[in-house]
Order: C-alpha cells, then structure tokens, then sequence
C-alpha cells in the first residue's frame, strides 16, 4: 500500500483516533490483513465482526506479529494506534477507494476488472501474465473477489503501479455494484452467467442481473468486454453506458477463436483480429479456457496492447491456477488433471468434454466427481445431468464420490447398461483405493468437484504430490 498519516487514514475511513497517539505519524507501506496469521510488520489490521468468529479477538496475535495500526469497532486495551469505526467492512472498502483514488490521479494507473459465472481465475490471471509484461502489476493470488478480498487486492497498489486487476465475485444482488464503486474499472469483463451459487440467487435470471452490475456502472469512458457466445452476456450492451469489445467463437466477435483443438499437452487455436489471424498455443489444458484467453485479449487490446503481445504472454502461462485443470504425469506413466478447487454444472461439464478430447480412442479415461455445491433445489437434476453427461461422452471408468453427489452416479447408471463402469464410494480414500487397483500407464483421470469436497488432496495423492 502507499504511505499514509494515520490522519489520512482516518479521514479516509471516517475514523475516531483512540488514546494520545501522533496523528501526524506516518503508515509506511505496509499492507492490509483481516486474518492476524498474515499480518507482517507494518501491517494494518482490521478487524471485522464475521459469522463465526470476532476479529477483534486476533487483535492482540496482530500486534504481536507486528501490526503497526489496529482499524477496530470498539476500543481495546492494546498499546498499538487504533481507529475507531462504526462499520469494519465500510471502511476497508472505503479505505481502497481512496487509496485506488490516490494513485489514479498521481499516476497512470488503470483498473481491469472481471466476473462470471466461471472462469474469473484463470481470466485474471491471464490479465496478469499480459499486463505485467507492460508494467507494474498488481493482481490478486488465488479467488480475493468478495467484499474483504477484492478491497485487500486494490490496497496492494503504489504509486508505481500501472495497473490493478481485480476478480469481482457475488453472493448477493449489489455485491458487485459496491465493489466497482470502489474502484471503477476502465475495462469491465463478464465472462459467462450460469448456475453457479445459484442457491443464494434463487434464479439464472438474478445470477445474469448480479453480473450485469459489472458493465452497468461503468462510465462511457470506460470498456465493457462482453462473451457474444453466452446470450445472457450478449444481453448486458443494453445496460451499459460504456462501448462494448466482443470475444467469443461467434463470427461477429471483434476478437474471436476459429480451429480449437484440444490435446494432453494443451490447447491450440487460432485468434482473429483486427483483420489478422495469430495462432495460438496454450499450455492450459481445456477448449472452455479459450473463452477466457479471449477476454484477457480482448481486454488488453483496449488498453493498447498488440494481440501479438497478448498471445506471447499468455503462451508463457503454464497452467491456470493451482489445482485449475492442472496436469500433472505421475510416476507411473497416469495424467492426472485436477480441477477439483471449485465446481459449477457448466465447468463440470467442460472438463468432462475435455477429458473426452485427450483421450478419443487410444487411452482409457477416468472421471472422479464430488459434489456441485451451493445448487439448492437445482442440485439433484443437476448432479444426475453430469451423470448421464459422462456415459454420453463414453468416460471408461465414473468413481463418484460422497453422498452429496450421488446422483451423478445413480444417473449413470440410468443412462446406460454399465456394469461397474460407475461407482459409488463414500470417501477419497475409499476412491484412491478403487484407482489405485485400476490405473496404468496412460490412462488420464479427471478430478472434479468443488472446493468443500476436498477432492484436490485426492487429486495430488494420485498425482504424487506431497500435502
């Protein structure tokens, strides 16, 4: 972050100075935490109220890893600068916006933001890889997109940075609206609207509305890049003030993608562009991660950067995050690909073709699937279309784990006269044994399911990976 008076930060926040401290002194660069286990030295605290626990309980753990600014609720008896606020979560968000502010105004900096249903990650970090080859960079690590996250991502900025990247999730109508309030980007990306979390919607129609306050805010002197492929995005020009890019596979896309062709090794493609064509390798295993390329081109170009540029930077990329269809070749000769950090009908889906893609006809392919979470009344019809999906796509071997997602195998089972081609375990250890009896030199096995499922670790068991 950059330097600041405690008064600065005060009147950022709207905050009341406790005890006899210098106002004047000042908060050199240190960086911004709600979790005490990652405080530094120089660090900010905030300690925000949460559901199941009281940051200010960590206040103390804080200090003692050298938190040199306490921003609480209530005073405590620490000997440490604090600042008072009425709303812990308003005046982090108020925090970055004046800070993102700041920067803005002495610098150059611009703000590239994304959302959508699937795919947010991976886009971000291939903003990341492009941006950063043309200047200082500033993106999170891992999913930092909700209400504590994605302002902790913006308060990494210095006067130095050129350009923030910010992943913009939701949990509710409005969440994304607050988050481009407090730093609104020059471009805005929309990815996809689907079914994940839809349990906290209630509707794809809420879901597509919640997304759409990422291009409805924005200023016409801002960017909105739209998916001509998902009608729902394609829907979002009408509520935006701002001029639209469009990526996708479709033919009217400024930016589009012909000649997919998936592999074990990666993705190749062709781009098209501004009356060029470039052709593209990926290491990143998957056709659905075509679309994000896309958008990350397509962002970047709005910021003046050559697709040439774009396509170099991302062909340097080796893999989408951890544990994002992440590919990894045992010591026994398996492939192993775990995408198992988070699932939604759609990436299930997609990763289940792209299973079916690298291996036709000449290796035997395994899927190992837990449960979709946060599908509420949708979950049993959507767990038993995966199901019958798999048969379709002639996946050799189904182990489905837990109970939670069980319909994907009674499903299979429904689909076609299989005899044992899926089965049903209640644990990743019960699944480890049942693979580990099985598998043999290259054979790739999928891992799929969302992050509460804790099947990565079952990924990396399989993949030889230590904890």
């Amino acid at each position: 972050m950059i330097d600041l008076r405690i008064d600065e930060i005060a009147e950022a926040i709207d905050g009341t100075l406790a005890g006899s401290v210098d106002a004047a002194a000042l908060v050199v660069g240190g960086d911004v935490q709600t979790d005490s286990r990652l405080v530094a030295p120089g660090a900010i605290f905030f300690a925000l109220p949460g559901e199941f626990s009281d940051g200010h309980l960590f206040a103390q753990a804080a200090v003692d890893a050298g938190a040199a600014l306490l921003v609480v609720e209530r005073e405590l008896p620490i000997a440490v600068p604090q600042l008072i606020v009425s709303d812990g979560l308003l005046a982090l968000s108020a925090l970055a916006r004046a800070v993102v502010a700041r920067v803005r105004a002495g610098g150059d900096l611009k703000v590239v933001a994304v959302t959508g249903s699937n795919g947010k990650t991976t886009t971000k970090n291939m903003l990341r890889a492009i941006l950063a080859d043309h200047g200082s960079t500033v993106a999170p690590l891992g999913s930092f997109n909700n209400e504590v996250g994605a302002p902790i991502s913006m308060l990494g900025v210095t006067m130095s940075t050129r350009f923030l990247v910010i992943e913009m999730g939701a949990d509710a109508i409005g969440d994304i609206t607050k988050l481009v309030s407090v730093a609104t980007p020059d471009v805005g990306i929309v990815l996809t609207v689907g079914l994940a979390h839809i349990s906290k919607f209630g509707s794809a129609d809420a879901i597509e509305l919640a997304k759409s306050e990422m291009v409805s805010g924005l200023p016409p002197t801002s960017v909105a890049v739209l998916n001509a492929d998902d009608g729902r995005v394609s829907r979002m020009a009408a509520r935006t003030a701002a001029p639209v890019s469009w990526f996708g596979l479709d033919a009217t896309a400024e930016v589009r993608a012909t000649d997919v062709d998936t592999t074990v090794d990666g993705t190749s493609f062709t781009v098209v562009a501004d009356g060029q064509s470039h052709p593209v390798v990926l290491r990143i295993l998957g056709e659905h991660h075509v679309t994000n390329a896309l958008a990350a081109i397509t962002a970047t170009r709005a910021l003046g950067i050559p697709v040439a540029d774009a396509i170099r930077s991302l062909e340097s990329l080796t893999r989408a995050e951890r544990w994002r269809m992440e590919v990894i070749e045992n010591a026994d000769g398996v492939i192993v690909i775990n995408d198992a950090y988070n699932a939604s009908p759609d990436s299930v889906a997609a990763a289940l073709k792209t299973l079916a893609q690298v291996t036709g006809s000449e290796r035997r392919s395994f899927a190992v699937l837990g449960e979709m979470a946060e599908l509420g009344e949708y979950a049993d019809d959507e767990h038993d279309r995966i199901g019958r999906l798999a048969v379709r796509l002639n996946v050799k071997q189904l182990v489905v784990v837990g109970h939670k997602a069980r319909h994907i195998h009674n499903a299979a089972g429904l689909e076609g006269s299989w005899d044992g081609e899926s089965i049903f375990v209640e644990t990743a250890d019960e699944a480890y044994d049942v693979l580990r009896d099985k598998l043999r030199k290259g054979d790739v096995v999928l891992v799929k399911s969302s992050n509460s499922a804790g099947l990565r670790f079952l990924g990396d068991r399989l993949a030889g990976i230590s904890a």
